[in-house]
């Protein structure tokens, strides 16, 4: 077998698997956007391409005097938006000094970060409950915040670090006999070079609320306050007027704010990643 013919047969797999991976992935998305489509509230006669589409459902969605969805649709925008921002301030600084400084408690902060990683939020529901009513933050978006937040700073703290460290000391050494300070060194040099980690870190924390059903659940009381995810669940948990049809139109206008933050950050996400943190 010559060197072309194995060039065919690879190239030939190789597609035949990105085929096979793309339908898998499609199948599921089809599905939801024809559903959001069928006419009446039922899945049970739904088709993936309904001959009598209909956009009644997003209208509905839309009709503040038939949904909360936009409030609830706010309501998960605001904690994202609050939750990417504060987690990639924190974790900057967090990552710059775990590997530009030596100080005490530097090994055991970071031992302390990797065990609490091994342990999910939801395994303390109960603590984080009773904390929420001590402090007075139950049905409120800050306790929500704070908990993503925390939850959040472990793990892409470590995964920052790994990334700062590889951008060479001797650039901070080179600004300090300049002149420059601490704050101006991790500003306007360090900060652009590590633009690609923090972008990838600033999906994580913007997808988390979304995604995220049990923790929402249980500090959110009233249906004002209500995220997406708890929201959409109340549209299929009365077992006398479900609405499966209109919760799949909802969950379809949710991949609009993560695409169009997806596709903002995707050079650094692509491009960035793959070029390493010396390249500037």
């Amino acid at each position: 077998m010559n060197m072309k013919t194995q060039r065919l047969i690879r190239l030939t797999l190789s597609y035949f698997a990105i085929a096979v991976v793309t339908m898998i992935i499609l199948y599921p998305v089809l599905w939801i956007i024809g559903s959001s489509l069928n006419p009446g509230n039922s899945l049970s006669g739904s088709s993936m391409f309904p001959d009598d589409a209909t956009f009644k459902h997003y209208k509905e969605l839309f009709n503040t005097e038939e949904s909360d969805y936009l409030i609830w649709y706010w309501n998960t925008l605001k904690i994202c938006f609050l939750t990417m921002v504060i987690t990639v301030t924190m974790i900057a600084f967090m990552a710059y000094s775990f590997s530009r400084y030596r100080f005490i408690g530097r090994k055991y902060g970071l031992m302390t970060f990797l065990i609490l990683q091994m342990i999910p939020n939801f395994a303390a529901l109960i603590a984080i409950y009773v904390l929420a009513v001590v402090t007075g933050l139950i049905d409120t978006h800050i306790a929500l915040i704070l908990i993503y937040v925390g939850g959040l700073l472990p793990m892409n703290t470590w995964l920052a670090k790994g990334y700062f460290e590889t951008i060479p000391k001797e650039l901070d050494e080179s600004a300090k006999m300049d002149g420059a300070g601490h704050f101006r060194i991790f500003w306007t040099i360090i900060l652009p070079l590590v633009k690609p980690i923090l972008a990838v870190i600033a999906l994580f924390a913007f997808i988390t609320p979304f995604t995220d059903f049990i923790l929402a659940r249980v500090i959110l009381r009233s249906t004002d306050n209500y995220t997406l995810a708890v929201g959409l669940y109340d549209l299929v948990a009365n077992n006398f007027g479900a609405e499966f049809t209109k919760f799949a139109a909802g969950a379809v206008l949710i991949a609009i704010p993560i695409s169009i933050l997806f596709l903002s950050l995707q050079r650094y996400l692509i491009s960035g990643l793959t070029s390493g943190g010396t390249k500037g």
